[in-house]
């Protein structure tokens, strides 16, 4: 259910933007963002730090995209979501010694230090990639491209995500009833 609710705003936003414009895409990406974020809220009581920025870029761009009919601000939001998470990761570990990834998941899996470690270098590469790459699309490409790329570019971080099960996978134990290993 969250895995489909993740998708829900990116997937409305595309199909207005084909119906419409980016203008019309944009207020209803803002629109179904709050009722994805109230439905989460509902479900667990709280909102992840991650959705809350999530929430404050998707209005805040939305709003700048909408008040001066211009579309590099929702463009550019990616951009800002993805370099804020690679920082967030990247100081809070090697800033402050305090690892984001293990405080979020550690509850979940049980990893040896070097490897969730290993798994946050990788995140914030993997941001900074993301970044960059939607920067470049965003200025180099025309808006449909764009929207398109929002898209299909769902495979970029379904491939990290295997990746990183892969990798992850040969340190959890068989037979573990909630899946955490050693």
């Amino acid at each position: 259910m969250k895995q489909l609710l993740d998708f829900l705003p990116i997937l409305l936003f595309f199909g207005a933007y084909k119906l419409y414009n980016i203008y019309v895409a944009t207020a209803i990406l803002m629109a179904a963002t709050v009722v994805q974020m109230a439905i989460l809220y509902k479900m667990d009581g709280k909102l992840q730090t991650m959705h809350k920025v999530t929430l404050a870029l998707v209005l805040g761009f939305g709003a700048l995209t909408l008040g001066f009919q211009d579309e590099r601000f929702i463009k550019i939001k990616p951009t800002v979501l993805y370099t804020f998470m690679a920082a967030a990761l990247g100081i809070a570990l090697w800033g402050f010694g305090k690892n984001f990834l293990k405080m979020m998941l550690g509850g979940q899996l049980n990893l040896p230090e070097n490897v969730w470690r290993n798994l946050t270098a990788a995140w914030v590469v993997y941001a900074l990639f993301m970044a960059a790459l939607n920067a470049y699309v965003a200025y180099f490409y025309t808006t449909e491209q764009w929207v398109n790329f929002k898209l299909w570019g769902y495979a970029f971080p379904l491939v990290f995500l295997v990746a990183q099960g892969l990798y992850i996978a040969k340190y959890l134990q068989p037979g573990d009833d909630d899946g955490a290993g050693r």
